[in-house]
């Protein structure tokens, strides 16, 4: 138990020094795509191949290591997931990708024992060997602030926590600033809300701490329910004492002295961690009554979401955390008025928190000083879909769309061309080639029509359907709108009625139309931001790809060919010999003709399953 300021100064020394004393350390991923891979199994060779050679090995940072020991670390996600499992070796800062158990023995005799690199484990590039980590194209171009110390230290001790600096902002909001001080420095710095929406941070602390009610909350949104996004289930795993920091920061400055998070139950190894986090944190006295010897005191709470994407939405996760139904309410009165419990609450994304620590350390200018004047700081993205390097990354505000894919993705998988991009999950919208030269912002996104959101990047290449993908977005915003207004319940019904049967050959005149007079209704009278913003995927896929619907519809084809019931499939008469191999392969007899004569495929019958184009040996069956 940490009974003071010195104490904790004492810590930052203490456990400092001890992991300077170590002699190297492994960072085995322990992130949820690596240990999917088969991370842990590789973090227990290495412990059993350790102790079996007799070397110092210390899996817990103690006060006083052996100058001789291993540190033998699982550490939070490294981002660079396409490559898992991953492993860090330092001092050297090596990298060694897709890491299986059966290379531990290698690693430990070569690069443990004799400092030698293993070259078939690194990361190249046509025959070019990065060793180490920062010298790979994935990382080169990457600002990690948020995500500094994801990959690099346990991310289960709170001892390698105060090793590198750890709660020091804390112990700077707590014994040197007002809560006024502390409110100002976020207003000055302009963090905007990382949720999606991009609040100015600052703005909302001033609001909830200028309330009358003394009784005041501070909620950490750690539902990330949009397809293809982990930015925030990656810092909760990687980094969860930083979290909690800005929590805490938030707690002075707004008066507060509860903070829940509100974090998905699909995430259990963010549950767990944060749960360990918290554990620890208690138990040196850094949350609960009179933190520090002082008259400050804070209790942190999880309750975690049962997968409802309407929870990500303040008002429904408040209402959730409450014990009630997920489902957003009428506006105003605001959260930062009436959140939870109908108390002033300040309510920020996981990614947010994170920023705090590092700009109460180094100001409001430093902070400024990273990306543009109106979206200062950094951004994290998943980056998935049809590209090279998918993963985690960290990148400045106002990278360009064209630096993400080609110089971090390292370019379009399987060498075909960029289509789109989609930004923001079902709130997003899609971005192309026009947009490659776009610096990702807040304002300059707006714009385009579409939105940062949580951060996923979903890359799509140009046998992608657009019409497909939008019926996908829109299919899961309406199995995920809570049902409460009409425009949200049937509108988003309506519209995935209409996509549906355009990708099914069965589309009208006037489809279109409809679809974009609906979601402006939708959008106009919805009651939350998510219903606001549903149609946001099919508005902007029909912006940049209005002839693809007008295939679809009026020339009952898929320029993709990427839509099954569009597809035609005939047999060629010149090639066909009248086999009939392909017709007593046809599951639904939609094949016929007469032996040694060209047969006929039936278009009303056909399901274009193409069981005929691999059966025929004269190759006559072919997909148009």
């Amino acid at each position: 138990m940490l009974k003071n300021r010195e104490e904790l100064q004492q810590m930052h020394g203490i456990y400092g020094d001890a992991i300077k004393a170590e002699k190297g350390r492994i960072l085995v991923c322990a992130g949820t795509g690596c240990m999917s891979g088969g991370s842990l199994q590789v973090f227990e060779r290495f412990k059993e191949l350790l102790e079996e050679r007799g070397v110092p090995c210390s899996v817990k940072l103690e006060k006083e290591p052996h100058e001789a020991s291993i540190g033998l670390k699982k550490s939070g996600c490294h981002g660079f997931c396409e490559m898992g499992p991953l492993v860090r070796i330092e001092p050297q800062g090596w990298l060694y990708i897709k890491v299986h158990p059966e290379d531990c023995e290698e690693i430990i005799d070569k690069t443990i024992i004799r400092g030698e690199h293993i070259a078939r484990l690194a990361y190249s590039t046509d025959g070019d060997i990065a060793k180490r980590q920062e010298d790979i194209n994935f990382y080169k171009k990457q600002t990690r602030v948020v995500l500094e110390h994801c990959g690099h230290i346990d991310a289960t001790s709170i001892e390698e926590y105060f090793g590198i600096g750890g709660y020091s902002a804390f112990e700077k909001a707590l014994f040197d600033m007002t809560g006024d001080e502390i409110i100002n420095e976020i207003y000055d710095s302009n963090l905007r809300g990382r949720g999606g929406g991009g609040f100015h941070a600052g703005k909302k602390w001033r609001q909830v701490a200028s309330q009358k009610e003394k009784t005041r909350y501070i909620v950490c949104n750690g539902d990330e329910g949009d397809p293809g996004a982990f930015m925030d289930r990656s810092i909760m795993e990687g980094d969860p004492h930083r979290m909690l920091e800005g929590m805490m920061i938030a707690g002075i400055a707004c008066g507060a002295q509860n903070g829940y998070i509100y974090v998905r139950a699909e995430y259990p190894t963010a549950v767990e961690r944060l749960r360990i986090a918290i554990a620890q944190a208690e138990e040196y006295g850094l949350l609960g009554d009179n933190i520090l010897g002082t008259d400050f005191s804070f209790h942190m709470h999880i309750n975690r979401g049962a997968g409802a994407f309407v929870c990500g939405e303040g008002s429904a996760l408040t209402a959730s955390i409450e014990g009630k139904r997920g489902m957003p309410r009428v506006k105003p009165p605001r959260t930062v008025e009436q959140g939870l419990f109908a108390k002033p609450t300040v309510l920020n994304n996981v990614e947010t928190f994170a920023n705090v620590p590092k700009i109460i350390l180094n100001g409001a200018d430093w902070f400024r000083s990273i990306g543009p004047e109106n979206s200062p700081g950094t951004k994290a993205f998943a980056l998935t879909g049809n590209i090279v390097n998918t993963g985690l990354i960290e990148v400045p505000m106002g990278t360009t769309l064209r630096e993400v894919i080609f110089d971090i993705g390292g370019g379009m998988r399987g060498g075909r061309d960029f289509k789109a991009v989609q930004i923001g999950g079902p709130s997003g919208g899609c971005l192309t080639t026009a947009d490659l030269d776009m610096p990702l912002d807040f304002d300059s996104l707006k714009k385009a029509g579409a939105m940062i959101g949580s951060g996923g990047l979903v890359v799509m290449n140009d046998k992608t359907c657009m019409v497909e993908v939008a019926r996908f977005f829109m299919n899961f915003t309406q199995n995920e709108s809570c049902g409460k207004c009409v425009p949200c319940r049937e509108g988003t019904k309506r519209m995935l009625e209409i996509l549906e049967r355009i990708v099914a050959g069965k589309g009208r005149d006037g489809d279109i139309e409809l679809l974009l007079e609906l979601a402006d209704t939708i959008s106009a009278t919805a009651l939350c931001g998510l219903g606001k913003t549903a149609p946001s995927p099919v508005v902007s896929t029909i912006k940049n790809f209005r002839s693809e619907y007008e295939a679809h519809i009026y020339e009952k084809r898929c320029p993709a060919g990427n839509c099954r019931k569009l597809k035609r499939i005939s047999i060629d008469p010149a090639l066909c010999k009248g086999c009939s191999k392909c017709s007593r392969g046809c599951p639904v007899g939609a094949i016929s003709g007469t032996l040694k004569q060209p047969f006929v495929i039936d278009q009303e019958k056909c399901i274009k399953c193409e069981a005929c184009v691999g059966t025929c040996p004269f190759h006559a069956i072919k997909e148009d």
